[in-house]
């Protein structure tokens, strides 16, 4: 895989990253069919909608399964009505969805495919490149966009890290309703 710049946004739109859990974390895990996902994903779609509202236009997903592909199809699905916003998908290292399944591997391939910019952080896995690529996301956004109900992991640090630089997160709860206790601010 190579970097290419396919389509740029203009200079005065603001960047929004995404981050969030794989479905193994996901209370819906990889049934997509499941009414909590379908929920999910629409939520998504509506957060994303009201983003381009507010002049957000370029859009940065992780390429990961579960939120960041979730998120990158809503974006393609609202370039159709909103043309001039952007999707960069951004690779931790060439190899990604090796050992992912087929339908997975040829979903990846698509939204790397139909992306306006792609972004490959390494040629080669690093016990690092995935950190690297989540420092990318926050420092290429001015907003970042989480699936997260406050559980440890890479979501966590990368909200952390977005808080650290000052960077505004907003959080979408992964299920509709969780416990207030479980519930993270934006």
């Amino acid at each position: 895989m190579k970097n290419e710049i396919r389509r740029k946004t203009g200079r005065s739109y603001r960047r929004c990253a995404f981050s969030g859990y794989r479905p193994q974390k996901m209370p819906f895990g990889f049934n997509e069919s499941d009414p909590r996902c379908v929920e999910f994903k629409a939520r998504l779609r509506e957060a994303i909608e009201g983003l381009i509202g507010e002049g957000y236009a370029h859009f940065i997903s992780g390429g990961a399964l579960g939120m960041d592909m979730y998120a990158a199809e809503a974006v393609l699905e609202l370039r159709r009505r909103y043309p001039w916003i952007i999707l960069e998908m951004v690779s931790p290292f060439d190899a990604q969805s090796a050992k992912w399944d087929s339908p997975c591997r040829k979903r990846h391939a698509r939204l790397f495919a139909q992306a306006d910019m792609v972004t490959i952080i390494s040629h080669e896995y690093t016990r690092s490149c995935m950190f690297a690529r989540n420092r990318y996301l926050v420092n290429n956004a001015d907003l970042l966009l989480a699936a997260w109900d406050g559980q440890p992991g890479g979501t966590a640090m990368t909200v952390q890290y977005a808080r650290s630089l000052d960077i505004p997160v907003r959080i979408i709860l992964p299920a509709a309703s969780v416990p207030a206790e479980h519930a993270c601010g934006a």
